[in-house]
């Protein structure tokens, strides 16, 4: 059998955020599970799944099933732990959240200011730090 495409996986990511979106938790999961053994190198999968557990109040196995992923350092880690420091501030552990969010954005510091680091500065309440750009030569 063939693996599914690009565009079936953004039908397939859609559907399963659709299922998040009206607490469908069962139905979210297993398209999610299914999504994170497509594409194991992505957090997509992962946070659709935490998404849709948060979505049904479900804040502290949304905190479980984000510490079980294995993903190497980078950009996608980077926006996993984001969304683990969300779901532990929605769990009400708030210095732990903290935490995992401030050290996102420390990361972001000592290189450019990814998506992850901007959406942790935001949970916690920061201006993000984004990377220096050139000043325009001439101003439109």
């Amino acid at each position: 059998m063939p693996l599914p495409e690009a565009a079936d996986i953004q039908l397939l990511t859609q559907v399963g955020f659709l299922a998040a979106g009206r607490g469908d938790v069962p139905r979210a999961l297993r398209i999610f599970e299914a999504l994170a053994r497509l594409r194991p190198d992505r957090a997509f999968a992962h946070i659709g799944a935490a998404t849709a557990l948060l979505n049904a109040s479900r804040a502290s196995d949304a905190v479980q099933q984000l510490q079980a992923v294995r993903m190497p350092d980078g950009p996608e880690r980077d926006m996993l732990e984001a969304f683990r420091g969300l779901a532990l501030q929605l769990a009400g552990r708030r210095s732990e959240s903290i935490y995992v969010l401030r050290r996102v954005v420390d990361l972001a510091r000592q290189g450019s200011a990814s998506d992850a680091a901007v959406f942790a500065a935001r949970l916690l309440g920061e201006a993000p730090h984004p990377s220096p750009r050139p000043e325009p030569l001439l101003a439109l």
